[in-house]
């Protein structure tokens, strides 16, 4: 199965695009079955289960501090936990009992998707 999460904003909000054109945050994609295991290891360590939405951001973390522990780097690494996963036990559920999968919208869809879009204007 897939989880579809409650978040329902298919887009980026403007001071995260400007943080993100400025290169001052990373863009990154995680599959859902390593953001649960995430979340999972996030629970185990700090006693706070996250939203699956917020685990995604602690994906990036724990792949972040890997990624420095590495490489010797020394690292300030922050991240936007915003909300339990209380209302989502039933997904953990889920992928507890190995009901979830990971899934990738093919690209051929998107690149058709792309395709119906209006074209628009951008401001200068």
């Amino acid at each position: 199965g897939i989880h579809a999460g409650g978040l329902r904003y298919h887009g980026m909000a403007p001071s995260l695009s400007a943080l993100y054109d400025a290169g001052l945050v990373d863009a990154v994609a995680v599959n859902q079955l390593a953001t649960f295991e995430a979340a999972i290891m996030f629970t185990r360590t700090e006693g706070f289960l996250p939203a699956p939405e917020s685990a995604h951001a602690v994906r990036a973390a724990i792949d972040e501090a890997l990624a420095a522990k590495a490489t010797g780097e020394k690292k300030v690494i922050l991240f936007n936990l915003s909300g339990h996963g209380h209302f989502d036990m039933m997904a953990y559920q889920a992928y507890l009992n190995g009901e979830l999968v990971d899934y990738e919208y093919p690209l051929e869809a998107v690149e058709a998707a792309m395709q119906d879009l209006p074209q628009v204007a951008l401001p200068a």
